[in-house]
């Protein structure tokens, strides 16, 4: 059984929203009385996740964005802040996953590529998140890192990179911020059901046994169990708690 939260009359912004981690934590929100943002670059995809929500009762609004592109941040940010008075809490989850590559051979396209998105797109939007809760004097951002933040992976190093940026940029921030009423946390999933791993798996580039053998837990995690992280992160029950890297993966770090 899942804690409970009670959200009524405060607002969630989450990028990476349509799917997988982000609509999971969208959901839990909602379930909990937030009104929410969701933030995707899929169109598509974020729009049809927010008339779900919608026809469910909540208050929702679907922004398309993409993460790599500041402005558009900026103003996903400041809609949010105008359709619904204020931003209390915010889940910085967009990221991807390119191709294991030899170190050696690894693109400057590619390492660009994941930067932005991973690294940039999280620093740019807790950027505006924190324009906003700064003027109120509150609020609580949590940035989805990785175990690929805490350890490192053959095959992946510039994806590494950006997670362990994201936990860099975290403590940097928070401790900027405690003083001024905004806890600032990362999240570090292990290897969770979503699209994203679903297509690593049928495309060879993750074994699923070995996955869920790599861990005291012995199975993948799933996007409810990272959502209920990152809402006690925002939650006063975390009230004492700032400039953490959490993990929920398995026990995998753990060895």
């Amino acid at each position: 059984m899942n804690p409970t939260y009670d959200f009524t009359g405060q607002v969630a912004f989450i990028t990476g929203a349509s799917s997988g981690m982000g609509l999971a934590t969208a959901r839990a929100f909602a379930a909990s009385g937030a009104a929410v943002a969701l933030a995707d670059i899929d169109e598509d995809a974020v729009n049809a996740a927010a008339e779900q929500l919608a026809d469910d009762g909540h208050r929702v609004l679907a922004l398309v964005c993409d993460v790599t592109d500041e402005d558009q941040v900026a103003a996903a940010v400041d809609r949010t802040v105008e359709a619904f008075g204020r931003l209390d809490m915010a889940y910085n989850n967009a990221g991807i996953m390119p191709p294991s590559t030899d170190a050696a051979d690894e693109s400057a396209e590619q390492f660009d590529r994941v930067q932005s998105v991973n690294l940039r797109g999280v620093w740019a939007s807790m950027k505006h998140e924190l324009r906003h809760m700064r003027t109120r004097g509150s609020g609580a951002i949590v940035n989805c890192s990785s175990l690929g933040g805490l350890v490192g992976n053959p095959g992946r190093a510039a994806y590494h990179a950006t997670k362990h940026g994201v936990i860099g940029l975290t403590k940097s921030a928070a401790l900027e911020y405690g003083s001024r009423g905004v806890r600032i946390n990362a999240v570090c999933p292990g290897t969770i059901s979503t699209p994203m791993v679903d297509a690593m798996v049928e495309g060879g580039e993750l074994d699923r046994g070995r996955a869920e053998g790599g861990q005291a837990i012995n199975r993948l995690g799933t996007a409810d169990e990272i959502a209920q992280a990152v809402l006690w992160l925002c939650s006063p029950g975390a009230g004492y708690v700032t400039g953490i890297a959490l993990p929920v993966d398995g026990g995998y770090t753990a060895q």
